[in-house]
């Protein structure tokens, strides 16, 4: 049976795509992420996951629309208002344009799954260890009741180190960030991760 799988990288479809076709399945990859930044990374990746798909021949399908004027859009009154204080006290993976970022891609895969077919839908995101587990699954839930396809749930984080030694051995470019430029910043930047030591340091 073929189910819809929404991509958010090629590293991180590693193990989802392994578990899925044991458990009976065969994974249909789709890749929507335009709240990937900057073109140059959102471009690496779309291809990485493409190469991905290729490798393992997986039927594969991307919306090649780089979208960062809508993402910063749909997101501003998030990092303008509570997430502004947010990005200091981060710590479990969640800030308020994640939340608008889940609903955004997962809406998308099941509109794509209903346009085109697919019955059943999922997505790489739950094989992330840095994301708001439990609120994307929430989202997703209420997108299935909403498009009239179904979420199919699993906890792909148990496999998360058998993922990454995947994509080691098929040689594919690993992101050292989320994906937006928000998470770039919160990744890189020295005065955040200085900040959050202080405030750290202050509960201590």
């Amino acid at each position: 049976m073929e189910i819809l799988m929404h991509m958010c990288c090629g590293p991180c479809s590693c193990y989802p795509t392994q578990k899925l076709r044991a458990e009976g399945f065969e994974p249909v990859g789709y890749f929507f992420n335009p709240n990937i930044h900057p073109y140059k990374e959102w471009h690496q990746r779309r291809k990485t996951a493409r190469e991905f798909a290729e490798k393992v021949s997986l039927k594969f399908f991307e919306d090649n629309r780089y979208g960062l004027r809508e993402f910063l859009t749909k997101t501003s009154s998030a990092v303008g208002g509570v997430d502004a204080e947010d990005t200091f006290k981060f710590g479990d993976g969640f800030h308020q344009r994640c939340k608008i970022c889940y609903a955004w891609r997962l809406n998308e895969t099941a509109k794509f799954a209903a346009e085109h077919g697919y019955k059943v839908f999922t997505s790489t995101l739950f094989y992330s260890v840095h994301q708001n587990h439990e609120l994307m699954k929430k989202i997703a839930e209420g997108v299935a009741k909403n498009s009239g396809v179904e979420f199919y749930y699993e906890d792909f984080r148990a496999g998360w180190q058998e993922g990454i030694d995947l994509s080691l051995e098929l040689g594919l470019y690993r992101q050292n960030y989320c994906g937006c430029v928000f998470s770039e910043e919160e990744r890189f930047s020295r005065e955040i991760k200085r900040l959050r030591k202080n405030l750290s340091a202050q509960k201590n």
